[in-house]
């Protein structure tokens, strides 16, 4: 299976045919995610130990606009290459540019690939990472099955990190308190709110042996913080994914902002990193 295959509404899952206006919104809300103090606390706890020699060679899948990329390469342990894939060419021209703005752009190898099937070689990597991937895939666990034949027999080490979005709300003041909407934002966000649960049993199937995992609850209780830039793309986002119309979604968007400023905001959701290692 390809990544052009997949048939869910989820936006940042076919960035490869989005329009100006929706790539925009989508690299906007990764630069601000990968600036927030939770994501860098995120990296920096399954970065801990995971290099083990200074010559070791890491991937990202999914990339993005490099914000998780960018966060590695600048670490003081990362002496190896970094090579950072994308399925979107728009992304990865910004990444490229954000990236030699930092000063970084010899230390990131950004290639166009699909997550699927990438034109690298078995066991080329001691480390992959999959950081808001596996939730936007046409297949997590051909995906998985993908990241374990790149990484290193014997010792080679698979991150990946991301969403519970089953969990994912936004309360409003609906009789449903939200209910409804939260899944217009589910289907139009992500292809697979489940993937995290199931995530166990894909790597064991994978040929993978978890290692490590962590648990996190993300909540803005009264205002909005960490969630501002999300509830912000929702205007451009979900009418692009078709889950609301444009006036439904600049209506949801208004209601929750004008509740963030009169101090009764709540927004939450669970997240999780698994670590995990291909031992043969």
């Amino acid at each position: 299976m390809m990544q052009t295959q997949l048939r869910a509404p989820d936006v940042y899952g076919r960035t490869f045919e989005m329009d100006g206006p929706a790539l925009a919104a989508i690299a906007e809300r990764m630069e601000a995610r990968g600036a927030h103090p939770f994501v860098a606390g995120v990296i920096d706890e399954y970065m801990a130990g995971l290099i083990q020699t200074p010559a070791d060679t890491l991937l990202e899948i999914g990339c993005g606009t490099g914000a998780v990329a960018r966060a590695i390469a600048a670490r003081p342990e990362m002496r190896g290459p970094v090579v950072a894939v994308d399925v979107s060419p728009h992304l990865l021209e910004t990444a490229r540019r954000i990236a030699a703005e930092a000063g970084l752009a010899g230390r990131i190898d950004f290639r166009l690939g699909d997550a699927h099937r990438l034109d690298l070689p078995d066991g080329g990597f001691d480390v992959v990472v999959m950081h808001n991937l596996i939730s936007h895939v046409a297949q997590p666990a051909g995906v998985l099955a993908e990241g374990r034949r790149l990484l290193r027999p014997g010792s080679g080490r698979l991150v990946v990190f991301d969403g519970d979005y089953a969990s994912w709300t936004f309360a409003t003041g609906a009789a449903d308190i939200g209910a409804a909407t939260d899944l217009a934002v589910q289907r139009g966000i992500v292809a697979h709110p489940r993937a995290m649960r199931a995530l166990p049993r894909l790597l064991a199937e994978a040929g993978l042996d978890l290692n490590w995992s962590r648990a996190y609850v993300v909540a803005d209780i009264g205002r909005a913080e960490f969630w501002t830039p999300s509830v912000a793309s929702f205007r451009v986002l979900l009418p692009a994914a078709g889950t609301m119309t444009g006036p439904e979604a600049s209506a949801f968007v208004a209601a929750l902002e004008r509740a963030s400023d009169e101090n009764r905001f709540f927004a939450a959701c669970n997240f999780y990193t698994y670590v995990a290692q291909r031992d043969d």
